[in-house]
This record gives C-alpha cells, structure tokens and sequence, in this order.
C-alpha cells in the first residue's frame, strides 16, 4: 500500500507516493536523486546519512521518509549557493577535513547544527557535538580545524 506525502528538499517541493516503510535516506537517495547523504551503517551510529529536518540536523536513517511529509529537508547538496560554497564546506576542503569523504556530508551537517545552537565552541564542545559522526580516515584533528575555522568564517560574515 502505497501513501502520498509531500516535502520541500533544499527549497524545491517534492510530492510522491511510497510504501510507508522506505526510509528518508532511500527516498533521498533513489526517489529525489540526493545522493550527498550517505547509507552507512543504517542503525543511526555513523552520522553519514545526516540532514537538516525543519532546521534540526537528523539522521535520515531513522526516520521513514513519510515522517517528512509536509516539512523541509536540507541535504548537503542544498549548503552550496551561486555565490560558492557553504563556509563549513569552504572550512573542510581548506582544513583537510576530509579524506575519503563518505563522513563528510553527515560531519558538515551535524556540524552547522552545532555552529546554529553555538557559534563559538570550545574543541570539547566540538568534540562532543559530533559524538555522533563517524570517521575512519582523518583521526578527526582536521575534522575540528574546519568546524573552528567555519566558526571563524561565519562570526565574520554575519552567517
């Protein structure tokens, strides 16, 4: 049994019907053709499948993509403007916050929410705001550079 549902993914409204039971990061991914949000581990422990929910970054691995229906999902795809990147993205390419880059979108995404709730966090508060993220390549020094360096960027630029 298929049910409809309607959404708005990084400014654009999406409208389709599913089985109940997909999950946000299969409907991202295979339905709207957003393939920045990763499939990791699918239990909510990597952070790669992470996404801004109606402006709370959510791990879209544990919602059904129904559970979306009638708010706004902003997937890493939708960071970057006409203008250039998003000062985290700018922040991790320019730090080498980023090696394979499978963590990365989650690691950006949990990281702005942690830049919105505090623009200026210690490293332990860093630390602790990405518990939630996994990343098998970097040792994460380079990963908390870029968080400091966006907060740095955006104290700046008023963002």
């Amino acid at each position: 049994m298929q049910r409809k549902f309607s959404l708005t993914i990084n400014g654009k409204p999406y409208a389709d019907e599913v089985e109940p039971r997909l999950l946000l990061i299969h409907y991202l991914r295979e339905v709207a053709g957003l393939t920045g949000p990763h499939i990791g581990c699918e239990t909510s422990t990597c952070g790669a499948c992470t996404v801004m929910l109606d402006g709370k970054a959510v791990k879209s691995c544990t919602l059904f993509a129904v559970q979306a229906d009638g708010r706004d999902v902003l997937t890493i795809e939708g960071l970057a403007t006409d203008v250039g990147l998003d000062p985290l993205q700018e922040a991790f390419w320019n730090e080498h916050g980023l090696q394979c880059g499978f963590c990365t979108p989650g690691m950006i995404m949990t990281a702005r929410q942690l830049l919105e709730d505090n623009p200026s966090p210690t490293d332990d508060e860093i630390r602790k705001g990405l518990e939630g993220n996994v990343c098998r390549c970097t040792g994460y020094q380079h990963i908390l550079n870029a968080v400091k360096a966006a907060a740095i960027q955006m104290e700046k630029r008023g963002a």
